[in-house]
């Protein structure tokens, strides 16, 4: 199991970014609906650690299972 990051709520802080331990998690590009630079997890590449979800101050922009109706992936 992996983690998405919740592409409408995230608000590109980057904080899950520079915590992960193998680098899953990039920005996207351009802005979300909500106009902030937002961020993503490569689902193949991300070990299920959770610190993402530990570290990122938003509530609800990390979810702990793959949605990828819910994540934009470039």
């Amino acid at each position: 199991m992996t983690h998405t990051i919740v592409t409408g709520v995230c608000e590109g802080i980057a904080d899950c970014a520079d915590a992960c331990p193998v680098a899953c998690i990039h920005p996207g590009p351009g802005k979300n609906a909500k106009g902030t630079d937002w961020y993503w997890i490569d689902f193949a590449t991300c070990i299920d650690c959770g610190i993402c979800l530990q570290v990122c101050p938003i509530e609800n922009a990390i979810l702990p299972e793959e949605r990828p109706d819910l994540q934009k992936t470039p």
